[in-house]
């Protein structure tokens, strides 16, 4: 693991990670089971399953990016889990607009 020790590989990056891992596995089963259509929408481009996903993940990182520019990354509340106190950070809201954001592009991209 010394190899890898200067990545910082924490909880919420191995998260990350996986749940990139399980989005493009998602989307690699339902590529097989449900072949996908081009359609147009509201960019008036013909896009797919998978053009939407890149958009979202994008988008994702631009909010995230203007979020830590504009509000910062500080604690709105504190956990009283375990022996430390668990902070919530601002970026969880910055995230669950990401998420709707994604839901928008799916539905109207």
């Amino acid at each position: 693991m010394e190899s890898i020790a200067w990545m910082a590989w924490t909880l919420p990056t191995a998260i990350f990670f996986a749940a990139i891992a399980g989005t493009l596995a998602v989307m690699t089963w339902l590529a097989a089971v449900y072949p996908e259509a081009e359609r147009v929408g509201v960019l008036r481009i013909p896009t797919t399953r998978g053009d939407r996903l890149f958009i979202s993940l994008i988008t994702a990182a631009v909010i995230h990016l203007l979020w830590i520019g504009l509000f910062g990354t500080d604690a709105i509340a504190t956990l009283p889990i375990g022996e430390e106190a668990l902070e919530i950070s601002r970026l969880w809201l910055a995230s669950g607009i990401s998420l709707v954001a994604a839901v928008l592009i799916f539905r109207t991209v």
